[in-house]
């Protein structure tokens, strides 16, 4: 046998390669020339077309923050608050102007991220329990060969079946809930009061420290543990939702600003900081470049009177949390990963939480599910800038019903179905936000807005919306 290294290979010419074979191997120089030029072609191509071994596949760090208004980020314009950590990613790697996420809840707005399905499909079109038999990003990357850990909020299931462990991630750590307490790791919500801190399925008790700075070192260690195998790290950062719990430097920082403004800031400034420290972990560890980091809020910013009614900011758009106008679901997004995408640019085209999934399964060489997705692979639009896969999506907020929450986008159109606007004053907000128009039919392209109702001048878009939605809907409603 014959043995040319790849570097050999690459480097000679046919005559040198003629001589080299002749001199080194003189039983070969009766053979035809041709005949071993095509074995040694073929034996290139082999070796460049070969599929990566699972341990060149890259590392994939998924951050998800929490209750984060559509343009809280200094990269995207906002001057009161400071997230240089965040934008320094975003200057890194690409800023993505037109991320949706898939539902203006918290569990929906998870389930559609690790199941790349509509939560309505997916049977969590609300805040509950992720079914057991949905298959999720941790299972898929596990079974490829990937180490998989979560860290922070789930707010997905309580079992065995649906906690983390239960959901492919062998490695977990955070609360089950929808909200802690920062210092005794409590249930916030309601009483009577409930522990919810976990440590692969123990019970934990740190009472008095940061849940912050818990999460950064259990990421630390995640990302540290001696492992021939790519990891996926899902961390779920319960930051800017309520309780507003920055640090005193970052309340100190934005003493000057209105409450609520002033607490909400803290907090997501205190996000940004923390995030920071995992990020430059993985700088020093030499793992930037082979690791794809993405950033992504759940959904839009809360105007709950546990949030002080409010604190974020949408921006142009109307609508916060609970509201499927796009203030509600439009979200901050990044992404980094300096093999396969460029730096500091934008991408503006239309995007999904739904599809992270199918898009780290083709940059991760790793098989996706079979079951029915919908979200669809964005790497070309990643990569090279090309048009988007894909102009239609279809959100759905609460368990189905003729008063559920729906919308339905076809490129600029966005149909809504018993719209509700968060973003409205307090007494409104008290009665859900809830509009009197039963639907609601807005171009994008005019109006961003979504100030203008035109369902009854364009009877013939309404209609056809109506139609794709229920199209596309036929198979879960």
């Amino acid at each position: 046998m014959i043995l040319l290294s790849r570097t050999f290979l690459y480097d000679t010419d046919r005559s040198s390669l003629r001589h080299y074979l002749a001199i080194s191997y003189p039983s070969l120089t009766m053979i035809r020339f041709s005949w071993i030029a095509a074995v040694v072609a073929l034996t290139i191509l082999l070796a460049v077309f070969a599929k990566p071994s699972l341990a060149e596949r890259p590392n994939v760090l998924i951050i998800y923050g929490d209750d984060q208004g559509s343009i809280d980020l200094g990269c995207l314009g906002v001057t009161d608050l400071q997230t240089p950590n965040l934008d320094r990613l975003a200057n890194e790697g690409l800023l993505l102007t037109q991320m949706y996420s898939a539902a203006p809840v918290c569990s929906a707005s998870r389930v559609g991220l690790l199941t790349g399905r509509y939560p309505a499909r997916a049977g969590q079109p609300g805040n509950g329990d992720l079914r057991s038999e949905e298959v999720t990003i941790g299972e898929v990357f596990r079974n490829a060969g990937y180490r998989t850990g979560q860290v922070g909020k789930w707010h997905l299931g309580q079992t065995a079946e649906t906690n983390p462990k239960g959901q492919g991630f062998d490695d977990w750590f955070g609360h089950l809930g929808g909200c802690i307490d920062n210092y005794s790791h409590f249930f916030f919500w309601a009483g009577p009061n409930r522990h919810d801190l976990f440590d692969n399925g123990h019970e934990v008790y740190r009472p008095g420290e940061y849940f912050p700075q818990l999460m950064v070192d259990r990421c630390k260690t995640f990302i540290d543990k001696p492992s021939d195998q790519p990891w996926l790290l899902y961390w779920a950062f319960n930051a800017p939702h309520y309780p507003y719990q920055g640090t005193p430097e970052w309340l100190e920082r934005y003493k000057d600003l209105p409450s609520p403004r002033r607490e909400y800031g803290a907090f997501l400034s205190t996000m940004d900081q923390y995030i920071g420290e995992v990020i430059e972990h993985l700088d020093r560890s030499g793992l930037s470049e082979n690791t794809i980091v993405i950033y992504q809020a759940d959904h839009g910013h809360s105007t709950e009177i546990r949030a002080f009614g409010g604190g974020g900011n949408a921006g142009p758009y109307r609508g916060a949390k609970f509201s499927l106008f796009e203030g509600g679901i439009r979200v901050p997004s990044i992404v980094r990963f300096p093999p396969k995408f460029p730096a500091g640019q934008t991408r503006d085209q239309f995007m999904t939480a739904c599809d992270w999934l199918p898009t780290l399964c083709q940059l991760c060489d790793v098989k996706p599910p079979a079951n029915t997705l919908d979200g669809v692979s964005i790497v070309d639009v990643l990569s090279h800038d090309a048009k988007p896969p894909r102009e239609t999506f279809y959100w759905q907020f609460g368990g189905g019903g003729k008063n559920s929450q729906w919308a339905v986008r076809d490129q600029n159109w966005k149909l809504i179905g018993n719209p509700r606007d968060t973003s409205l004053n307090e007494t409104q907000r008290k009665e859900g936000g809830r509009l009197k128009d039963k639907l609601f039919l807005v171009d994008l392209n005019q109006d961003i807005g979504e100030t203008n109702n035109v369902a009854e001048s364009r009877p013939d878009i309404t209609q056809r919306l109506l139609k794709l939605r229920a199209e596309m809907t036929s198979d879960f409603e």
